[in-house]
């Protein structure tokens, strides 16, 4: 940096904005700070206030901007003090911009000026360009909404930059074999990806997708956008292409070429000279110049997974830009490079149909995960205008663990929003009468949205019938043959009239007359009239194979499988009535009969994927909201164990649901479940009757304050165990806090990250604790002053059995275990695995020969002691005798 003139340094700086603030968010603030005073760059102290006072990216921006402001030398301190922070803080952000910079160079000013200033063209290319620019403007300055249905008929724009909230776009190269619904299953991809945004992934802004890739070390020549469907795959290539345009990055491109796979479907074969001008024939008289210089294109392709190509990214032959051959080939041999070698391509996709094809041809792999917390916020309020109203939909929202949960996926926010502001639209106060009104479940939120369309056109109750009939079977088709788009041969094949102005509130349009294509507007919305129109229309058989649906092991039908049971609740269905006439009870009887079957069917199942096929049917309890059905499938049985398998915050929400449901459940175990700090307050509410919780093996680390309200609630809880979880002195705090209220018995805390800074707060509750009669602390590091504490505590409680094995114990800290002795309960101790010489032996015997109860001393051999040394002390007690002789044979 020091090389570089002012100019230069400033330049480099603002150019990794983004980047830098992200990485102040991200990593520990005192760390930096110290850093930064260290190396006189400014006071901490002056700041450190202010960071304790501010959210989100406020201080991160303030630190930013002031080190810009107080010049060169402050910005390279600045950086030598992240170049310093690595080794102790290896954020991914922080790593990918440092070796970008390192790799990089001497040509790091130019690679700036050439994204911003873009290459010198002659006359007639430039004008070419500034047409081209112009017509993308057009295309990309507005985000097109719709409205809420019956308030008109047209969408809405908005411009883009007004309208547009931040997306988390996140490195991966992760792509699942599906085994349930990707929806919730990016959903539990997305709680992680919030607790690894600090330590393990790297945070991609669209500026970044095509600069140094440190992961694939090189820069990316083709890159992949994986995410859901309406996670905003499509809006985020628009404001890319958006940005571009108006000059905020990337000018090192001089042409970008946008196509969505739907709209070149029906294109046959095509050379790609053929292809560009089919969308921009303006180009015509220079596409010749402009293919000219391949290092100055970039093509991006949205939505790989509506490409009726089959495309084999392992192989090309296309080489050139005049020959014709189908879409497939043109797109693979771009990828590949065969085709305009130095060009750059983007192509979009579910995750879905990544497992399908060969994606390590793609230099970068990203996935766009949706919003975070406070970009929610900022959606509702962006939508409904109003600060009050914002406010308290998004407050219902948050309290709702499923409809909150989905909230990370832009499209499922926009129909939140609009199935609230039809709830509020002319009511002069919303009162808390209102707000319990409100839809409940996922089910219920979209009979509200269906039955507003309904309300607000002018429709008979046959002639709604009808249509709702061939709307929904034309869905179903599409859920169970993975089919997104459909065009006029379809709508023709299932007698769906798209020219009715209802028909239109449910399905888009795209491409021009008479090659139109059309899609529901949005997957979830698909799966619902999918499961409606067995409601509308019953037919035991027809019901009984899409029932048989949930066999497919893609993860296909589950929601769709949730609407149906959903809609066999009276209550959640009884909305539509009014519109479409009675909804057949029968189809409900026959859905919950399905239910009970299932659920008998798993009640014992072992394998990991029986249980996530038994957790998927509860899915489906819940949406019913019928607790008495699902304590009737539950049955008698007293214990509920779901090992090894994952469970996200709806799962842990849905466990809620079915143990509250129950009163007969007392044992629980969830071990090696990834249960996250959410997932353990979705649970919390049904804990109050289990006697016996296993949380083991789930990385409850920073849950300290949900399991202490878990335990506070329960007083039939017995036994507790909270192994292998990462758990340390905030954790322990707040545990140790309502211990002595607790009913515990047995506890274990071992394989922990528990040090002796604890033992004061383990002392305390222990020593106000009249329950405990067995505690294990083993695989822990207790030694040092305050284990004092911890033994003094012991000393005087109710336990009878103590696990210390390896807890870090010396000789030096071994005269503290006396004290034991006076323990009149303790029968069992265990101090194997510690390093405990002869030196120490004293204090053994002393403990053993003092004690009145102790008669067993687990593994005793694993002391660095001779055995026949130990044998004597414990045989000088003789209520230690037939212990020996039975550990090793003799008397």
């Amino acid at each position: 940096m020091h090389k570089y003139q002012d100019s230069s340094v400033r330049m480099i700086y603002e150019y990794y904005k983004d980047d830098l603030i992200n990485i102040l968010k991200n990593i520990d603030t005192h760390a930096i700070l110290r850093q930064l005073s260290e190396k006189n760059v400014l006071n901490a102290e002056n700041y450190m206030s202010i960071a304790n006072e501010c959210e989100g990216d406020v201080f991160p921006a303030k630190l930013y901007q002031d080190i810009l402001e107080l010049g060169r030398e402050a910005v390279i301190g600045f950086w030598e003090c992240l170049y310093a922070l690595q080794k102790d803080y290896p954020n991914p952000d922080l790593l990918a911009v440092l070796d970008e910079i390192n790799h990089t160079g001497e040509h790091l000013v130019h690679q700036i000026l050439l994204d911003k200033h873009g290459h010198l063209l002659d006359p007639d290319l430039k004008a070419s360009q500034n047409e081209h620019k112009q017509h993308l403007l057009k295309k990309t300055e507005n985000l097109v909404e719709h409205r809420p249905p019956g308030t008109t008929l047209e969408p809405q724009e908005f411009y883009l930059n007004e309208r547009y909230v931040n997306l988390i776009v996140v490195s991966t190269d992760e792509f699942r074999e599906r085994p349930q619904n990707e929806l919730k299953q990016t959903g539990a991809k997305h709680e992680e990806c919030l607790k690894k945004m600090k330590t393990g992934l790297e945070h991609i802004f669209p500026n970044k997708l095509f600069r140094w890739n440190h992961q694939s070390q090189c820069v990316p020549h083709a890159v992949m956008v994986s995410g859901v469907p309406g996670i905003g795959k499509t809006t985020l290539v628009q404001k890319f292409v958006y940005d571009w345009v108006t000059g905020k990055h990337y000018q090192r491109f001089a042409f970008v070429f946008f196509f969505r796979f739907r709209d070149l479907n029906r294109l046959g074969e095509v050379s790609l000279e053929d292809m560009i001008l089919h969308q921009y024939p303006y180009l015509e008289n220079q596409i010749g110049s402009i293919l000219e210089h391949p290092e100055r294109l970039l093509f991006l392709f949205d939505g790989l997974d509506e490409s009726i190509q089959q495309m084999d990214f392992r192989r090309s032959k296309l080489s050139n830009s005049k020959v014709k051959e189908n879409l497939g080939e043109i797109v693979v041999s771009l990828v590949r490079q065969r085709l305009l070698k130095g060009c750059s391509i983007m192509i979009t996709s579910r995750p879905t149909k990544l497992t399908s094809i060969d994606t390590g041809v793609f230099q970068r792999i990203a996935e766009i995960m949706g919003f975070l917390y406070g970009d929610r916020l900022i959606y509702f309020k962006k939508h409904f205008g109003n600060e009050e109203l914002s406010e308290k939909a998004f407050q219902y929202v948050h309290e709702n663990d499923t409809l909150y949960t989905f909230c990370y996926i832009p499209s499922y926010c926009w129909i939140i929003c609009t199935v609230l502001s039809m709830c509020f639209r002319d009511q002069p106060t919303i009162n808390d009468t209102m707000m319990t009104s409100l839809p409940k479940t996922v089910t219920q939120l979209f009979v509200t949205f269906v039955s507003n369309i309904l309300a607000n056109h002018s429709q008979t109750e046959e002639g709604a019938r009808e249509l709702l009939t061939s709307i929904g079977l034309m869905a179903e088709h599409g859920v169970m043959n993975h089919m997104l788009v459909f065009d006029k041969r379809h709508l023709e094949s299932f007698s769906v009239t798209h020219d009715n102005h209802l028909s239109s509130c449910f399905l888009m349009e795209s491409g021009q007359p008479p090659e139109l294509d059309y899609t529901f507007l949005h997957l979830t919305l698909q799966e619902f009239f999918a499961a409606l129109v067995h409601f509308i229309n019953y037919s035991p058989d027809k019901l009984q194979k899409s029932l048989n649906c949930d066999s497919y092991k893609d993860g296909r039908a589950e929601i769709f499988l949730q609407f149906l049971c959903g809609l066999s609740d009276s209550s959640s269905r009884s909305m539509l009535k009014s519109h479409v006439g009675k909804l057949s009870t029968q189809a409900a009887r026959h859905v919950i009969s399905w239910i009970k079957e299932k659920i008998e069917k798993r009640q014992t199942s072992t394998s990991e994927e029986e249980k996530r096929a038994l957790l998927n049917v509860f899915h489906c309890l819940k949406e019913n909201r019928n607790k008495d059905l699902a304590s009737q499938c539950l049955g008698s049985r007293t214990r509920f164990e779901l090992f090894d398998v994952p469970l996200n915050p709806i799962d842990c929400s849905v466990l809620s649901f079915i143990l509250d449901s129950s009163e007969k459940i007392e044992e629980l175990s969830l071990n090696e479940c990834r249960i996250s700090a959410e997932g353990v307050r979705k649970l919390l509410p049904a804990l109050h009757g289990i006697k016996e919780l296993s949380l083991a093996h789930n990385n409850l680390h920073g849950s300290g304050t949900d399991l202490a309200s878990g335990i506070r609630n329960n007083q039939t809880l017995k036994t507790l165990d909270l192994s292998h979880n990462n758990l340390e002195g905030p954790d322990i705090s707040e545990l140790m806090e309502v211990l002595p209220t607790s009913q515990i018995e047995n506890l274990d805390l071992s394989h922990n990250k528990i040090t002796e800074e604890s033992c004061t707060d383990l002392a305390s509750g222990i020593r106000n604790n009249k329950t405990l009669r067995k505690l294990f602390l083993d695989n822990n590091n207790l030694e040092g002053p305050h284990f004092r504490d911890l033994m003094t505590a012991l000393s005087t409680s109710q336990i009878e059995t103590l696990c210390l094995m390896k807890i870090g114990l010396t000789d030096e800290y071994v005269p503290l275990l006396v004290p034991l002795s006076e323990n009149e309960n303790l029968i069992e101790l265990d101090l194997s695995s510690n390093t405990i010489s002869e030196a120490a032996l004293s204090h053994i015997r002393e403990l053993i020969m003092k004690s009145s109860s102790l008669k067993k001393i687990e593994s005793f051999q694993a002391y660095n002691l001779d055995n026949r040394t130990f044998l004597y002390i414990l045989g000088q007690k003789e209520s230690f005798h037939q212990e020996w002789q039975n550990q090793f044979g003799f008397g």
